[in-house]
């Protein structure tokens, strides 16, 4: 809840093509951005093997948590460049820094998720093992790595540019 308008905010200064796209068009991009991804994750979620049930209503949660931190970011900033999309998602070759702000950690969420389902199957009898709890403490660590990764490589890239100009 407190992280949507932050990250929604942030990317949307961010935006490529500011002359054709508005601050207020890259906000509504990630507001319809969220609900989108959010479908699109808890069917891949579910035809990966995620529970379905009454009983699982957390699911749309921890989609819209991970729309949140993988598409909404590429929405604000790209809008519907569907070559910018395939440029950082996936040939992850980026060009300027708002490509590693957005690539790496959107990967670092994903890989996140993957690993934090590891230790779901081993005992279900612990609380922390259940769905959705480890996907989801995976997705947040695996995203926090890749904002520092995202940082690092930031930081290289422009010290190498810095150096390169000497």
């Amino acid at each position: 809840v407190f992280l949507t308008p932050v990250l929604i905010l942030l990317y949307s200064y961010l935006r490529h093509d500011r002359n054709q796209c508005s601050y207020v068009k890259a906000v509504g991009r990630g507001l319809l951005a969220l609900p989108a991804g959010a479908v699109v994750i808890a069917l891949g979620a579910t035809i990966l093997g995620a529970p379905v049930g009454f009983e699982y209503v957390i699911l749309p949660l921890r989609s819209l948590l991970m729309s949140l931190l993988t598409f909404v970011p590429a929405a604000c900033v790209f809008g519907p460049s569907w070559s910018d999309w395939h440029r950082i998602f996936a040939r992850t070759k980026e060009n300027e820094s708002t490509d590693y702000m957005i690539s790496l950690p959107a990967h670092g969420a994903v890989i996140g998720a993957w690993f934090g389902a590891w230790p779901m199957p081993l005992d279900w009898e612990s609380p922390w093992q259940e769905w959705p709890i480890c996907v989801t403490y995976g997705t947040i660590a695996g995203y926090l790595v890749g904002l520092v990764a995202s940082s690092g490589c930031i930081f290289f890239r422009n010290h190498q540019q810095h150096l390169k100009e000497e």
